[in-house]
C-alpha cells in the first residue's frame, strides 16, 4: 500500500478562494501557515468573522485529498494545486474518512483535525457547477445546491456528503514540502466522526 504522503503545499495573503502554489509552506503552533490569510488563534474566515470574530481558529489548515482532483477531472473539471483553497494537497490517505482529534505528522509538522470544510457556493463562483463534485446527497447523487451554513441548525444533519477536505490546527509547527511522508495518530476512542467547522 503506498505510503500517506504530501503533493503539493499552498498559501496566500490575500482573502481569495484559490491560493498560490509553493515550495514549502511554514507551520506556526496554534496560529496556522506563515504569511496565509487564515492563520490566526481566532476566526480569519470573513463570513464567520461577520458573525463571531472571537470564535477559536478551527480552521488554521486547509488539507485536500488529490484523488477528488481525479474526480473532477472525470467530470470535465482539470484542477490545479491550491485551487480549491487548500493548504495541503495529500495522496494515499482517505482524509474524510479519519476522526476528529486525528494527529497528521507532516515530515515533522503536526496538525491535528477539526472538522469538515463545508462546501460553499464560492466553488461554483470559481468554475459553474464544480460544487457537484465536493458535495452529493446522501445516495451519492452529485448536487452543486451548496451545503448548509455552518451557522444554520441544519448543517450538522443534513444528509449530504461533504468532499472538499478538512480543517485542521497546528499542534507541532515547521517546514511543509512536497514529498513528505504523512504519518496518522488516531486519537483514543470512541471516535468521533468530523463534522463541519
Amino acid at each position: 500500500m503506498p505510503m500517506p504522503r504530501v503533493v503539493a503545499v499552498s498559501r496566500d495573503q490575500t482573502h481569495r478562494f484559490s491560493k498560490v502554489p509553493a515550495e514549502s509552506i511554514t507551520l506556526v503552533a496554534g496560529l496556522g501557515v506563515l504569511g496565509d490569510a487564515h492563520a490566526g488563534t481566532l476566526i480569519q474566515h470573513r463570513s464567520r468573522v461577520r458573525r463571531d470574530p472571537n470564535q477559536p481558529n478551527l480552521r488554521q489548515v486547509h488539507l485536500i485529498h488529490a484523488e477528488v482532483f481525479n474526480d473532477a477531472l472525470a467530470m470535465g473539471y482539470e484542477l490545479e494545486p491550491g485551487d480549491l483553497g487548500e493548504n495541503v494537497l495529500t495522496a494515499d490517505l482517505d482524509l474524510l474518512g479519519l476522526p476528529t482529534g486525528t494527529l497528521l505528522d507532516l515530515g515533522g509538522p503536526v496538525v491535528r483535525l477539526t472538522g469538515l470544510r463545508n462546501p460553499c457556493a464560492q466553488i461554483n463562483a470559481f468554475r459553474p457547477g464544480l460544487l457537484k463534485v465536493v458535495l452529493s446527497r446522501a445516495d451519492g447523487t452529485p448536487t452543486d445546491e451548496p451545503a448548509p451554513s455552518t451557522a444554520s441548525p441544519q448543517c450538522a444533519t443534513a444528509p449530504v456528503i461533504r468532499k472538499a477536505g478538512v480543517m485542521a490546527v497546528v499542534e507541532r509547527g515547521g517546514e511543509v514540502v512536497p514529498g513528505q511522508p504523512i504519518t496518522v495518530a488516531l486519537p483514543d476512542t470512541p471516535h468521533v466522526s468530523l463534522a463541519p467547522v
